[in-house]
C-alpha cells in the first residue's frame, strides 16, 4: 500500500529533530451540504532541524520513530 503523504504548515519546532505539522483539508457536510475546514496536528521526524515555523512542508507516513512521531519530513516550500 503507498504511503500517504501530506502538505501542511509548521507551528512548532521547539522540540529537537522534532516538528509540529498542522494539516488542514475542507470537506463537505453530508446533511448540510457546506463545506467545512477541520485541521490536525502531526509530529514529524526532521533529523537536520531545518523547518522553521511557518513554512509549508511536506510530510510522509513512516514506521514509529517515537510515542508520537510516525511521519517524517519529505521537503520544505517558504509560504
Amino acid at each position: 500500500m503507498p504511503k500517504r503523504i501530506l502538505q501542511g504548515i509548521v507551528v512548532s519546532n521547539k522540540s529537537d529533530k522534532t516538528v509540529v505539522v498542522s494539516v488542514t483539508r475542507k470537506f463537505m457536510h453530508p446533511i448540510y451540504r457546506k463545506f467545512i475546514t477541520k485541521s490536525k496536528k502531526y509530529h514529524a521526524h526532521d533529523e537536520g532541524n531545518i523547518a522553521s515555523i511557518g513554512e509549508s512542508v511536506s510530510i510522509i507516513e513512516s514506521n514509529p520513530i517515537s510515542k508520537l512521531k510516525r511521519w517524517k519530513l519529505v521537503n520544505t516550500k517558504e509560504a
